[in-house]
């Protein structure tokens, strides 16, 4: 299977109703493809943990156009089955993951970010206190160009 229409019709054959009865399970199911074009997204749902997380977010069942009560998780189950033909678990899909250095080679962080300064307010307040009358983009240069002759002198 290859789009959530054609799960969504299979739905509807095994379990009565309309395709639309199923579209948003499938859809969810595959929306990870947004981010990813190829098979490998299903890593992020296509296994048992996706399957509950589903039944999570839809609810245990749905009543399809049919007035049908259908569980979540067989249209979830038959979902990931199609697509993988069987139902693997999260380890099955993490073991196949190569492990690469950014991913065990953390730091620890400051406690605090610094903040990157807001010009635009230090301008308003210059302007506000009469300081200056320059437009921002002059004011920014000439602070700029004020702060490397202060840095030169120190240097030198």
């Amino acid at each position: 299977m290859a789009h959530p229409n054609h799960h969504a019709e299979s739905s509807a054959r095994k379990f009565g109703g309309m395709p639309c009865d199923y579209h948003a399970i499938h859809d969810w199911f595959d929306a990870s493809k947004a981010h990813e074009a190829l098979p490998v997204h299903r890593a992020l749902r296509h296994h048992s943990l996706g399957i509950f997380e589903a039944q999570q977010i839809f609810g245990r069942s749905l009543v399809n156009s049919d007035g049908r009560e259908v569980p979540v998780r067989f249209v979830a189950e038959q979902h990931v089955r199609e697509d993988c033909r069987r139902i693997p678990s999260v380890s099955d899909w993490l073991r196949r993951i190569p492990v690469a250095s950014w991913m065990v080679n953390g730091i620890i962080l400051p406690d605090s970010e610094p903040l990157a300064p807001d010009n635009q307010a230090h301008w308003r307040a210059s302007v506000a206190a009469g300081q200056t009358i320059l437009g921002f983009a002059d004011w920014l240069a000439d602070r700029e160009a004020r702060e490397r002759t202060v840095a030169a002198r120190i240097r030198s």
